[in-house]
């Protein structure tokens, strides 16, 4: 019963899975940005599932401490946040000039239109 102690792995692969198949599955392109955020949120929780040390304290010398928990990680996922905020940002921008161009946001649509087209 040792694998129910790692409940962080279990959130991580129902969030991937669960953004995985909104993107997979779905046509409409708001959607498709929101299934991109839940699968890159798993990955976030992942690498700071990882990250953490049993025991380990912030890396601040105290007395006594000999265990130390790694803040690359954790400034990494900071990073890697503002950079997921941007790109949220850019495709729904694009989104909305797909929007515009086509009337659309409905990947059959847009389609369907593109071969009418040519």
């Amino acid at each position: 019963m040792e694998w129910l102690g790692l409940y962080n792995y279990w959130v991580v692969v129902v969030l991937m899975m669960t953004g995985f198949y909104v993107v997979i599955a779905q046509g409409n392109l708001i959607k498709k940005i929101v299934g991109l955020n839940i699968f890159q949120t798993s990955v976030f929780v992942f690498y700071i599932s990882l990250a953490k040390l049993d025991g380990g304290t912030a890396p601040v010398y105290v007395e006594g401490v000999s265990a130390y928990t790694n803040p690359l990680p954790h400034v990494l996922i900071l990073t890697a946040i503002v950079v997921g905020v941007a790109l949220t940002a850019m495709g729904l921008a694009l989104a909305v000039r797909v929007y515009e161009a086509y009337g659309s946001i409905e990947e059959d649509e847009i389609n369907a239109q593109d071969e009418q087209d040519a």
